[in-house]
């Protein structure tokens, strides 16, 4: 395999202004680069980051899910919940995919999950890396 270093996935938005804080202080996702019309933010380390995009037009956020793979999905549930975030469930068991998870939108729409996987590891050949300050 070709090395790869970094990983953005950009997600779309007609209003940064009200993404912005949503990323930032609900989920608490440290900024990494401003760029004005693009904002990125830090999800592992230096490693993976999600980048929000302002556009005029909207784009369609149908068949997307950007998951946050932690040990502590309570915590997380907890951190938004207290940011006056609604989810579209409590933390639940899914026992189709072995996991321990939820889901909740972000302001433009997108499907965000935070799950744990019941099998540790999930991936061995796996790096360990910090995640995002819960």
């Amino acid at each position: 395999m070709l090395p790869v270093s970094e990983q953005i996935t950009f997600l779309y938005t007609t209003d940064l202004a009200r993404s912005a804080p949503f990323y930032e202080q609900a989920l608490g996702l440290p900024l990494a680069l401003d760029q004005g019309g693009c904002r990125l933010y830090r999800v592992i380390g230096g490693r993976a980051y999600l980048g929000l995009c302002q556009r005029a037009t909207p784009r369609t956020p149908d068949g997307v899910i950007f998951t946050f793979v932690t040990p502590d999905v309570d915590a997380w549930y907890a951190r938004l919940v207290a940011h006056g975030v609604t989810c579209e469930h409590a933390p639940r068991v899914n026992d189709t995919y072995g996991i321990y998870h939820f889901f909740v939108r972000d302001p433009n729409g997108y499907l965000l999950e935070v799950q744990r996987f019941l099998a540790d590891p999930w991936d061995s050949a796996a790096e360990p890396g910090p995640g995002p300050a819960v």
